[in-house]
């Protein structure tokens, strides 16, 4: 439906690490603060503002009237979403909000992401069903800034995740359309509404080296099928628009870079990221 090519990636194939947002607006703080070089974002995981906690009472929230965007960072795991959330939180007066990745490893003392990755035949429609009900907290909780980043989306949970666990037979048809059902009926009763979605494409040999080196528990079995899978999928999604309809236009920005190369990326790319009401040649 929608897509955006930066031109200043093209002679580039380009964030590290992942479970894994993305100046017309003149958001950020000021260039001394832009200039940091960001090796210390990754010491802090959890953002929802510059400097705000992600659990603080929402004491601020902004009035039903004032303009409302919303972002959401995309990409296979490992493609560098973590980093891109962090330099903007840093950067920029934003809202992020990180995948709640905490909430699917302890459901009252059971690690559903690792059970998931375990055997996904037996708790795939498990998980998928909770990261559902997550995500869709994370689209409705209310919003304390008038610009709010994501890491992925409801949408991609449903157009990437479940539909990879049905196409490779380890989600029974049932249980497919069940979700789906639900799905639908979110999409259409509820606000889950996004304005523009950063789509970090990155290779599988890029995702998979980068899932060696950061050593997560439960990413130790991800084989580098399961990775191409997830990657195909994103492509028929965001790139082909084959697949899915795609909720909103796509900025894709190559990420096979090392974490300088892609700051400075998104140093380019800010007014694009920040105000993508301003964006055009939308196809």
């Amino acid at each position: 439906m929608w897509l955006l090519k930066s031109l200043w990636i093209r002679p580039l194939l380009s964030l590290q690490y992942t479970r894994g947002a993305q100046a017309g607006l003149e958001f950020c703080s000021g260039n001394s603060q832009r200039k940091q070089l960001l090796h210390p974002l990754m010491a802090n995981r959890s953002l929802c503002m510059a400097g705000c906690s992600q659990d603080a009472s929402y004491k601020h929230l902004i009035s039903e009237g004032e303009k409302k965007t919303v972002i959401c960072v995309e990409g296979n795991i490992a493609s560098g979403k973590t980093t891109c959330l962090d330099y903007f939180a840093k950067t920029a007066s934003i809202e992020v909000l990180t995948e709640p990745v905490p909430k699917w490893r302890n459901v009252h003392g059971h690690n559903l992401l690792g059970l998931m990755y375990q055997d996904s035949s037996r708790w795939g429609i498990t998980l998928q069903t909770y990261i559902q009900l997550t995500m869709l907290e994370q689209h409705t909780k209310p919003m304390i800034s008038p610009l709010r980043m994501m890491e992925r989306s409801i949408h991609s949970a449903k157009h990437i995740f479940v539909e990879n666990l049905y196409r490779s037979g380890r989600m029974p048809k049932v249980d497919y359309v069940v979700l789906t059902e639900w799905f639908e009926w979110i999409v259409k009763n509820t606000d889950v509404s996004v304005d523009l979605i950063v789509y970090l494409q990155t290779s599988p040999e890029t995702c998979y080296e980068r899932l060696k080196n950061r050593c997560r528990e439960e990413e130790k079995i991800i084989a580098m099928e399961y990775l191409e899978a997830i990657h195909q999928l994103y492509e028929e999604w965001l790139i082909k628009q084959t697949l899915f309809r795609v909720p909103s236009p796509v900025l894709v920005i190559q990420a096979d870079n090392d974490m300088q190369k892609m700051i400075e990326k998104y140093e380019e790319s800010r007014d694009r990221i920040l105000t993508p009401y301003n964006m055009q040649h939308c196809l």
